[in-house]
């Protein structure tokens, strides 16, 4: 029988080894900061929310937490749960040649890499023998999709997983090629997963299954949506529309909002980007909705209440936004983005379609040409300072508004290795989270300190 003092004693230290541990864990997520699940983030919407970070850049080097080697890529890290998902290509036999044009021929395997995010030790590894037959075959486009404790991947040639984020064993695995009969897109696939519920939402292909909604828990086949010739590179997008929340499907033929657990499509405005390059994200701005494809645009008030889609304006070549390899970002008065034709960041009058100006000093600079220069804007929180990670390896911190662009800084963080249109490149979407940067290109990741001082 144990005294009142001793149990007193007992209680006494529970609460203590409580305190302790509740206190641990939240000096824990003080210091890992927040996460970056997926593409563009945690709401997919190109905006870091994380406070705490720097205001401006420094002249001398930003510090650099760890450089680890890394394989071939497009696909850009997800950062959850003190881990970094990146997914890359190892490849045995072919040669690289990036023709936009024609599809290249490789050996090789696909692999998705768990390292720590404050060491970039590796944590665990998931790989598979996977041969492409894409154009630019430098390895997967899609960034993982971080749902809790699995994450979802999307290979080039249409392999969808689902793994254990503990310790990389696989839950399901789809073959898009086997199950659904269809062919690659001629770059691959390159619509990021999407998940919703209880749902993952990916681009397949195929007559009725442009879009196809999967269980997220068994991969089982929910629904099936949608025909086109080809099912584009556009990642599914959940938004609310007239007071619901809609499936926002843009493929080589039309933008459409679907019902998300059905896929009845309740509208559609047509729109036919240039080589089936839908690709962009379309983009809420305000009460209407921009959807940017190349050499094509156009802008329409959001169907509400049973009516149809009234289509506001068109882009013209001298007009707009044609965007490709970046999605355009709107600042609630403002749409950001970068044009695929002359490589320029423009800010466009969301009511007219007008530029209210443009430049290319953040992407292949003042006086340079050529097609489809690129930089991944992204929205500090509600300010008007934006990260810009251009295709020269620079992350940029600016200041974007109407009036103009003016930049804050710049330090060179990777340095270019892959190639597009005669010019070295990185095209990878980076991470920001846990108060820094994630970067990656074809030879390795790299996590940069970005906290204030």
């Amino acid at each position: 029988m144990l005294s009142n003092g001793a149990k007193f004693g007992i209680l006494r230290g529970m609460l203590l080894l409580t305190m302790f541990v509740q206190t641990t864990l939240l000096l824990s997520g003080l210091t890992r900061g927040e996460d970056w699940p997926q593409w563009r983030g945690p709401l997919r919407d190109g905006v870091w929310r994380e406070s705490g970070v720097r205001s401006e850049l420094p002249t001398g080097e930003l510090p650099v937490r760890w450089r680890v080697p890394a394989g071939l890529g497009y696909a850009g890290p997800a950062v959850a749960g003190g881990k970094v998902f990146l997914f890359e290509y190892e490849k045995r036999a072919g040669t690289i040649k990036n023709d936009p044009g024609s599809r290249v021929r490789l050996e090789g395997l696909e692999r998705l890499r768990c390292l720590d995010s404050a060491t970039g030790d590796e944590l665990w590894r998931h790989e598979y023998d996977r041969d492409y037959n894409v154009s630019y075959p430098s390895g997967p486009r899609c960034t993982p999709t971080v749902d809790g404790d699995r994450v979802y991947l999307l290979g080039a040639e249409g392999d969808l997983k689902c793994l254990r984020t503990g310790d990389g064993k696989v839950v399901w695995t789809k073959s898009f090629r086997k199950e659904y009969g269809v062919e690659s897109p001629l770059w691959g696939h390159s619509a990021h997963p999407l998940v919703d519920g209880n749902a993952v939402y990916c681009l397949v292909g195929g007559e009725g299954s442009i879009v196809v909604a999967f269980d997220k828990r068994t991969g089982a086949e929910k629904w099936r949506a949608l025909s086109a010739y080809e099912p584009g590179y556009c990642p599914p997008s959940m938004m609310e529309i007239g007071g619901r929340t809609q499936l926002v499907i843009f493929h080589p033929k039309a933008i459409s909002g679907l019902h998300p657990d059905s896929g009845e499509v309740l509208w559609s405005v047509p729109i036919e980007p240039s080589y089936g390059m839908s690709i962009a994200q379309p983009l809420l701005a305000g009460k209407r909705l921009f959807a940017s494809g190349y050499n094509n645009s156009v802008c329409f008030a959001l169907p509400v209440g049973g009516k149809e889609p009234e289509v506001l304006w068109a882009g013209t070549p001298k007009t707009s936004i044609s965007s490709a390899n970046a999605s355009p970002i709107f600042d609630g008065e403002v749409i950001y983005g970068i044009d695929a034709n002359d490589s320029a960041l423009v800010a466009v009058d969301p009511a007219t379609g007008e530029r209210l100006w443009q430049t290319k000093v953040p992407t292949v600079g003042e006086g340079s040409r050529g097609r489809h220069g690129t930089a991944f804007v992204v929205r500090q929180g509600e300010t008007d300072r934006y990260w810009l990670f251009n295709e020269q390896g620079d992350l940029i911190l600016a200041r974007l508004r109407a009036t103009g662009y003016k930049e804050l800084g710049r330090q060179r963080i990777l340095e270019p290795t892959s190639e597009a249109f005669g010019r070295t490149v990185v095209w990878s979407h980076p991470a920001f989270a846990e108060r820094a940067v994630f970067a990656r290109n074809d030879k390795e990741i790299v996590c940069v300190e970005l906290s204030a001082e």
